[in-house]
């Protein structure tokens, strides 16, 4: 399986051959006039292209344009985490990016029922992306509170439409690997046909939302196969791939991303910031509410940073954030650290923080525990 890399920066005119060639490489030919194209971009919650939290409008513009040069019209669709989807094209930089191309442009609406195997069975997808002929999936390369990093797969959990977004965190609780298995699980059934990551301004630190820092780097990354387009970024940035919760379940659901053969120059990133990700839940059942509040990473609000501007309860599947209370108020008991808090927002005031007693003991293990072994 080719993975195409490319030194890129978002200059149109270098830009649009770039994305051009990768088009044609990947999928090209399955794109013609009468395809119902599905571009699926990460439109997370409003932002400036400077943020590096959405995918920058250069690179769905090139793709739009390319769509159109084979002769169809195609949809440009996400569905938001926060905010209109009207405001996040706006303050983007994508609704100028499209304007004069011939695509439509809107927010996922209906779902459809799909199989997607055990253990979740049926569940609902945008009818947008199981309808289409091909998807283009258009990923950012950003850090991710619970899921480590926000790459090819886990861009398609945006196919899942609105409010279910949260009642499936809530349904995986504290076992975050159930909820990477599901986010493999739509990976494997919607399987896009092009995958382009941009990497060309990516985010570290504590992403995939406004607390993240941008990162140049400059790189482009192609493939049909999003499932090797993440094992070969997890290359890049020097981390073994079962360090990345969804691609550790889509191999021990017997689903290993296939040989990448690379086309172009693999950076080495060394000192990428990643968050920490610490245990859910462990221990004695009879502790269990003990740790949850006193020792599991959690998140934490700057109150100097805080606006009071409610996305944060608004989201919270586990009703665990005390609505207009100030200062922001979590109930750690009922807190299922999915982050999406922190994911949604927009001033950056939410980070996931560890305990004092969470270090003294992570601290503590490390030193007693063999190498190689974890507690």
């Amino acid at each position: 399986m080719s993975v195409i890399i490319r030194r890129a920066s978002y200059e149109r005119d270098s830009l649009r051959p770039l994305i051009f060639g990768m088009m044609e490489a990947m999928g090209g030919n399955e794109i013609r006039k009468g395809s119902r194209v599905l571009i699926k971009p990460n439109l997370l919650s409003p932002a400036a292209p400077g943020r590096a939290v959405l995918t920058h409008p250069a690179i769905i513009q090139a793709v739009v344009e390319y769509c159109n040069g084979r002769g169809c019209r195609p949809l440009v669709a996400d569905s938001p985490a926060v905010g209109s989807f009207n405001l996040i094209l706006r303050v983007s930089g994508i609704r100028d990016a499209l304007h004069g191309l011939d695509c439509e442009c809107r927010p996922f609406q209906n779902s459809i029922r799909v199989d997607i195997g055990e253990p979740f069975g049926t569940i609902d997808i945008a009818e947008d992306a199981v309808q289409a002929d091909v998807i283009v999936n258009l990923p950012k390369l950003k850090t991710h509170s619970q899921m480590l990093l926000t790459l090819a797969v886990k861009n398609l959990f945006g196919c899942v439409v609105g409010y279910r977004k949260p009642e499936w965190h809530m349904r995986a609780g504290v076992d975050r690997q159930m909820f990477a298995r599901l986010i493999a699980r739509i990976g494997l059934n919607l399987r896009p046909a092009v995958n382009i990551l941009d990497g060309v301004l990516a985010m570290e630190g504590q992403g995939p939302g406004m607390g993240g820092l941008p990162r140049e780097l400059g790189v482009l990354f192609a493939a049909g196969d999003s499932f090797t387009l993440d094992r070969v970024v997890c290359r890049m940035l020097h981390l073994d791939p079962e360090q990345v919760p969804v691609l550790k379940a889509a191999r021990e659901m017997g689903f290993p991303a296939p040989e990448a053969e690379i086309d172009g120059s693999l950076p080495m990133i060394r000192d990428f910031r990643l968050p920490r990700l610490t245990s859910l839940v462990y221990g004695p059942k009879f502790l269990h509410s003990f740790i949850r509040r006193q020792v599991l990473q959690r998140p934490v609000c700057d109150s100097a940073v805080c606006r009071m501007c409610g996305e944060c309860w608004k989201i919270c599947p586990a009703r665990a954030i005390a609505p207009e209370e100030k200062p922001l108020h979590f109930d750690y008991d009922r807190c299922i650290r999915c982050y999406c808090c922190i994911e949604v927002c927009p001033f950056g005031a939410l980070a996931a923080a560890e305990t004092l007693a969470g270090r003294i003991l992570r601290r503590a293990a490390a030193f007693l525990l063999p190498p190689g072994k974890t507690g």
